[in-house]
């Protein structure tokens, strides 16, 4: 079984896949984001049906799972055995083959790939993998916001991240319409932090797989510690879960930064059942061109100013996945990237 946990970064993702992680059927490592970073790549390898093509892009992908932050521990990637996995000669099969690789190391059924981002490449793994399953995880987008703000990747103004907000939402709103209940379900960042263990029965029931009481206690786990020594991004994952860790931009933003959050992304808001403090309901006000602009500026400002406060050692080890991403890109005299942006 291909799990594909889908959404918006900060939410609760890492909790969740840690908890995952506690079943022995399910393997959920910390994801280096395949999809992401090279599927925006894949036309810099020529024509992929070329051995030569196919086994460097193979190659590449493992690199940028050798480099991940927080190591797949056990896995070795054996270039030609993840070469003569694919079933075709594209990004999708490498992926695939490495993810199914890794499962295999940690002797598990199925894997989870907690990869939010993949919510962009919703219609490549309808089309390539059979009948995968997804957990949407979404949650208070304010509070989303305030988060980020204080994070190393991501926008920071809540202009820039209501709109992304915004737009995943949609993403799996409209993927949710489409599949239905048997493949789809949806848990809140809410009910996952005040009930989890009656939330983690549910999502057991979904996935087939039998409750185990260990996901209540993922935060003891090897895999949890290594995460939360990765990154100040992720240091909650090694206590228990925090009950209380909700509705935090009442304390963290400020009237005006809610407004404008509810502005852009109200109407998503209702639409999973959050309710706005200023904006009515059916109300979208609009933002002047100078006022964006002003929002673009403090914007920049405002990640400046983490990336100064952002530890060395964070930053060296996004760094060594960011080194292979722009070597990538030179091989086709492309841009270089902005990888501090990406978890």
């Amino acid at each position: 079984m291909n799990i594909f946990m889908i959404g918006t970064q900060r939410s609760g993702s890492n909790l969740l896949r840690l908890m995952l992680n506690e079943l022995p059927r399910i393997a959920a490592p910390h994801p280096p984001h395949i999809l992401q970073r090279l599927m925006p790549l894949v036309p810099n390898y020529g024509d992929l049906e070329q051995r030569g093509n196919f086994a460097q892009l193979v190659d590449d992908v493992c690199r940028l799972v050798e480099l991940n932050p927080v190591p797949w521990e056990g896995v070795t990637l054996n270039r030609l055995d993840i070469q003569l996995r694919c079933r075709r000669h594209t990004l999708m099969a490498v992926y695939e083959a490495v993810y199914d690789a890794m499962a295999r190391a940690w002797e598990a059924r199925s894997w989870c790939c907690k990869s939010m981002a993949n919510i962009q490449y919703l219609p490549q793994i309808e089309e390539h993998f059979r009948s995968p399953r997804y957990i949407y995880l979404y949650r208070d987008g304010r509070d989303v916001a305030c988060s980020f703000r204080k994070a190393v990747v991501g926008e920071k103004h809540f202009y820039h991240i209501a709109k992304e907000w915004a737009a995943a939402q949609q993403l799996a709103l409209g993927m949710r319409e489409r599949i239905g209940p048997g493949r789809f379900i949806s848990i809140s960042y809410e009910s996952l932090t005040s009930e989890p263990e009656h939330t983690m029965r549910l999502l057991c029931k979904f996935l087939g797989v039998r409750f185990n009481k260990k996901m209540l206690e993922f935060y003891k786990s090897d895999e949890a510690k290594r995460a939360a020594e990765s990154s100040d991004l992720w240091g909650n994952v090694a206590r228990p879960i925090m009950a209380d860790n909700t509705r935090k931009f009442l304390r963290d933003a400020n009237q005006e930064d809610i407004r404008i959050f509810e502005s852009v992304a109200g109407d998503v808001l209702n639409a999973l059942g959050y309710e706005c403090m200023y904006v009515p309901e059916g109300s979208k006000p609009a933002f002047t061109e100078e006022e964006i602009r002003r929002f673009d500026a403090e914007n920049r400002r405002l990640k400046d100013e983490v990336l100064q406060r952002t530890s060395a050692d964070d930053l060296k080890r996004r760094d060594r996945q960011a080194g292979l991403i722009q070597e990538i890109r030179e091989r086709g005299q492309m841009a270089p990237p902005s990888m501090r942006a990406i978890a």
